[in-house]
């Protein structure tokens, strides 16, 4: 039996790696909506969807995709999430559903929430799925094929609508959870705000060595090296919108990490080799709780 689409008209506002794998999942099953509208202010962006053929519809008028649709997803920079919100607003019809897929939470949830029209329901919600490629190219359909997406859903989020939008990132392929905000950004502060941090630093200090060792290091580049580079190479203006809209949290996860790195610098200047032994092996569980619970 063929389910019937969730959506009339759903709107992706930004068509890149997130919005555009959830435009090819819409289209590859047909469930999640009837009707699919691509809005991004960039011309070139909307070509290229245009080209790929993954949406019915092109617009660079957020409005105008806002008004006609029943549900719009925000897959746009963490820092652009409100301003945008708060344009499109005004213009959505009663019944529709606003969402977003920012991974830091912070106020938005209050403050998009107190603006909302009658009728207008708000349901964030963060994917735990991606890669370090960007733009209208990088989506595929099976992104969050075994995923968590985590929902956040403000106070007095009425059931029916979050019902439905869990059920919408259920046949995305993910497993779904309801957090509150700050839970939300405590998590991800350690299993992704963090490792990209360190990334980007160790991948800094790298390019700041010697000519000769630093060509050196990237001829021999190992693989633990190189895993560095893959998230490194994430874009640099959405993690610097991330870094700072999650401050706060952040820079207390790098304190607690920079004192376990202290720790573990005296056990190797100390020669403990069971501190060090154990460390390691603390490590290698969490790798191998990641593999049974599928998210390796």
């Amino acid at each position: 039996m063929v389910e019937t689409p969730l959506f009339d008209r759903l709107t992706i506002i930004g068509p890149g790696l997130i919005g555009s794998s959830i435009l090819r999942r819409a289209r590859e099953t047909g469930t999640l909506a009837r009707h699919l509208i691509a809005a991004d202010r960039s011309q070139d962006v909307l070509k290229r969807v245009q080209e790929l053929g993954i949406a019915d519809q092109t617009t660079t008028s957020l409005s105008d995709a806002a008004a006609q649709s029943d549900a719009v997803i925000l897959c746009i920079p963490t820092r652009s999430i409100l301003p945008v919100a708060e344009q499109i607003l005004p213009f959505m019809p009663p019944g529709s559903i606003l969402s977003d897929v920012a991974s830091v939470r912070s106020n938005l949830g209050p403050t998009i929430n107190a603006q909302l029209p009658q009728g207008v329901s708000y349901i964030p919600a963060h994917p735990m799925a991606g890669t370090e490629h960007s733009g209208p190219d990088a989506g595929f359909s099976t992104l969050f094929e075994n995923r968590w997406t985590l929902l956040i859903p403000p106070e007095n989020t009425p059931p029916h609508a979050l019902k439905k939008v869990e059920e919408f990132w259920q046949r995305c392929g993910a497993r779904t959870r309801q957090v509150d905000d700050q839970y939300h950004d405590q998590i991800c502060a350690m299993v992704s705000h963090l490792p990209h941090l360190l990334a980007f630093t160790i991948c800094d200090t790298a390019d700041r060595l010697s000519t000769d060792i630093r060509g050196d290091v990237l001829e021999y580049a190992a693989s633990g090296f190189r895993d560095f580079t893959r998230v490194a190479a994430s874009d640099p203006v959405m993690w610097r919108d991330i870094f700072l809209s999650n401050k706060e949290i952040l820079l207390k996860t790098l304190e607690r990490f920079q004192n376990d790195a202290q720790a573990m610098a005296d056990a190797i200047r100390n020669e403990d080799e069971e501190a060090i032994t154990q460390r390691i092996e603390r490590g290698r569980r969490i790798r191998q709780s990641l593999i049974e619970n599928k998210q390796a």
